[in-house]
């Protein structure tokens, strides 16, 4: 992410007006569900077109608020209906029936450094939480490295005590830290990391397959594989390669700020942060071994025009954004919940500086991008609950909203 500031900007061709007011009334938190499949009516079952994106308005309702710099909300699984806040200072902070828990349900600060792109950065709940109560985070220590841990859980708190570090990466510098966390739809721990800092990757780690920097890792948790607290997928691309590190599991990325798995599909999206011209989103069936073209790309375009580039190997990104409209992208979700049918199918991005939230048709990605809010909200990241409805966090007013069709 980049420090908040104010941008003047001008619409996309490839964007229609569609800005929207958001409301700040209090929301309730829908019960679990089923995810429908793609392209059906969740009331009828029956096939149907896909979004119509031009007509499509949005407002933010918000949820709870008086979290400290938030910056990621999820769930556990475990049919409770809670939702998981993380703070950059530390702390993993429970928002249920609407109310903010007075405990934290885990609290970190006396081991992660805070900064501009620092923190706690990402968590994730195991497939099994309600029964075997783990979870996992990823976090800059107070070094500055990336740390990914595993902590148990009992009783409606984790406690701290029980860390049990998987993974620690040193970092060059204090930027690009990445830090989100997911279980695949294959059960996996994919990890996304940035390419070390700095700027234009001045030590080519996005492109390196030596390095766990600048990648999308994917490990089993429930298993080892020789000194390593974690298992090797028999599948990752690069496993059993010389000089390749066996984690990766996609390469080629800048500082990518969020990702996710359609609920449908499986299918992998990324917003990856750009350099000083160009924001992109990508996406990937399901992403193994797909280079995403950093440093030799910038969105669309050669990070060295003067020298040229071959774009033959890479994937490029299917939507993308000049600094004219922002200068940081949110990576969001596609959109399978059952309350706001108008949004089914639509993955939902933004920009952390301007605000802006936008939406392309997750069947057809390469059809255009329409601008569906503009928020006046440092969103910091998106989140999905158990019924697939989905939020936002603000960093700038520590507010946690819920997304919804107008």
């Amino acid at each position: 992410m980049t420090t908040v500031k104010t941008l003047l900007y001008a619409l996309l061709v490839a964007l229609a007006l569609g800005a929207c007011s958001s409301s700040s009334s209090p929301a309730s938190v829908p019960e679990p569900g089923g995810v429908p499949p793609p392209n059906e009516d969740p009331a009828s079952g029956k096939a149907r077109p896909g979004p119509a994106l031009d007509k499509i308005g949005i407002e933010l309702e918000e949820v709870a608020a008086g979290f400290e710099q938030p910056l990621y909300a999820t769930h556990s699984g475990d049919g409770s209906g809670r939702l998981f806040v993380v703070e950059q200072t530390g702390a993993v902070r429970i928002v249920a029936g609407g109310r903010v828990q007075a405990e934290a349900f885990l609290n970190l600060s006396d081991r992660v450094v805070v900064g501009s792109e620092q923190g706690l950065l990402g968590l994730a709940f195991h497939r099994s939480y309600e029964d075997n109560g783990r979870l996992f985070v990823n976090y800059t220590d107070l070094d500055g490295d990336t740390v990914v841990a595993e902590y148990a859980a009992q009783g409606g708190r984790a406690d701290s005590s029980s860390e049990r570090v998987l993974l620690t990466i040193e970092q060059p510098f204090s930027n690009h830290n990445g830090g989100a966390l997911a279980f695949g739809p294959d059960g996996y721990l994919y990890i996304a990391t940035g390419d070390g800092g700095s700027a234009g990757d001045p030590l080519d780690n996005g492109q390196s397959l030596g390095t766990l920097l600048g990648k999308l890792l994917r490990i089993d948790v429930d298993a080892a594989t020789g000194d390593l607290p974690y298992g090797i997928p028999n599948d990752n691309p690069f496993a059993g390669r010389d000089g390749a590190r066996p984690e990766i599991w996609a390469y080629g990325l800048r500082n990518p700020w969020r990702f996710s798995f359609d609920a449908a599909t499986d299918e992998l999206w990324i917003g990856d942060v750009g350099q000083s011209e160009l924001e992109e989103i990508d996406h990937a069936g399901g992403g193994r071994g797909v280079n995403f073209g950093w440093n030799v790309m910038e969105g669309n375009a050669c990070f060295e025009p003067a020298s040229g580039c071959d774009r033959s190997e890479l994937e490029l990104p299917v939507a993308q954004y000049s600094h004219d409209l922002g200068c940081s992208v949110t990576g969001g979700y596609v959109y399978r919940g059952r309350a706001q049918r108008a949004l089914r199918g639509v993955y939902l991005f933004s920009d952390y500086c301007s605000g802006t939230i936008w939406g392309l048709d997750a069947a057809q990605p390469g059809a255009g991008v329409v601008r569906l809010i503009e928020s006046g909200r440092a969103v910091s990241s998106f989140g999905v609950d158990e019924a697939g409805e989905l939020y936002l966090t603000d960093l700038g007013s520590g507010t946690l909203f819920r997304i919804v069709s107008k």
